[in-house]
């Protein structure tokens, strides 16, 4: 299968890679001066990693296999230092690179991690999770997680590449690939109509990593993210309209401790955000209507528990969407048409909260 390359432009501009079997591409992305390659991955999945590691290899490169705890729980100051403490033993220059292979969760660490060694060191993403290609690995933001919240600790640095083997999903647990495509579906209510048409002409088959319009599906939603992050690194305006539905989102996986998975948080956040649109007079009860059937097509959930709501109302005050004590929201005008609501009284927010309680 030949090899798409889906350019993101701005100040340091990088190609994604997107393709089955293109493994043989990855040593193409650094920058030309790497000796030394750090294999940040899951503990839990070393086979994701050996195949990785076995093409750095066969390039000549020097190749040190760091593994981290799974999932969310990677993300972590002291997961972090430990990593900072291997690439110092290990000799990591400047001149030198990080590969984060995983999910979202392992990307994310890898790139602050390259971002803070040595003040940046470029970083390679191979993201084998249907969010991670489609999301976390693509726009340059990296993060870790603290008691107060979720990626309130980062850096903005666009990778050298990112590598999207789509062979990798075959593997997926259909629960993690279904969680994925929450934020394929989110990037056609802001952007490309398009993706949601293909979703509701087959749901089924959108939510198997061999369905018809896979490659499309996953194509057209990282074209999406590289529009808007070419445009805006750093969030200082365009770039806040991928928050669609992660306000709430993020204030529900800080109330489940991050056991619920990502995409499901943000299913039921979109909800939540087509509802305070509604109410907000921007847009009718079709999208409304629109969105919750899209999502349930796919087995993606719709709703939250009605006594939730204290809890997560004081979640959502910590978000990097606020200026000060201002709430701001991505809402919709209309499809495709993502707008800001600023400081929504709080009626207006817990009459949309209970239009999404189960």
């Amino acid at each position: 299968m030949t090899a798409t390359r889906i350019a993101v432009r701005g100040d340091s501009p990088y190609d994604v890679v997107v393709g089955a079997g293109v493994l043989g591409e990855l040593p193409g992305l650094f920058r030309p001066g790497v000796r030394t390659v750090a294999v940040i991955h899951p503990a839990g999945l070393p086979e994701i990693s050996r195949p990785v590691c076995a093409a750095l290899s066969d390039a000549g490169l020097d190749v040190v296999a760091l593994p981290v705890p799974d999932g969310e729980q990677a993300k972590s100051v002291e997961v972090a230092a430990q990593l900072w403490s291997a690439l110092g033993r290990y000799g990591v220059t400047r001149s030198d690179a990080v590969v984060g292979v995983g999910g979202g969760a392992t990307t994310d660490l890898a790139g602050f991690v390259a971002g803070t060694w040595l003040r940046g060191v470029q970083v390679v993403f191979v993201p084998t999770t249907l969010l991670a290609m489609v999301d976390a690995a693509v726009g340059g933001k990296n993060g870790i997680d603290t008691p107060e919240g979720k990626n309130l600790v980062g850096t903005f640095l666009p990778p050298a590449g990112v590598l999207c083997d789509l062979a990798t999903l075959q593997s997926l647990p259909r629960a993690d690939y279904v969680a994925g495509l929450a934020e394929i579906i989110k990037g056609g209510f802001i952007a490309d109509p398009a993706i949601l048409a293909l979703v509701e002409e087959d749901p089924e088959a959108a939510t198997r990593p061999d369905g018809r319009h896979t490659r499309e599906l996953i194509e057209r939603k990282i074209r999406v993210k590289a529009d808007v992050v070419g445009a805006d690194l750093r969030e200082a305006g365009l770039r806040e309209i991928l928050n669609y539905g992660h306000t709430l989102a993020h204030a529900i996986e800080r109330a489940e401790h991050y056991h619920m998975r990502h995409g499901e948080a943000v299913a039921i956040g979109m909800v939540y955000a087509a509802e305070l649109s509604r109410l907000d007079g921007r847009v009718g009860a079709d999208l409304v209507e629109r969105t919750r059937s899209i999502l349930t097509s796919v087995g993606l959930p719709t709703a939250y528990r009605a006594d939730a709501w204290p809890q997560l109302r004081d979640h959502m005050r910590l978000d990097k969407k606020n200026r000060g004590a201002e709430q701001r929201f991505v809402v919709l005008d209309g499809l495709a048409e993502p707008a800001r609501l600023e400081g929504p009284p709080e009626e207006l927010l817990e009459a949309a909260y209970q239009a999404v309680t189960q």
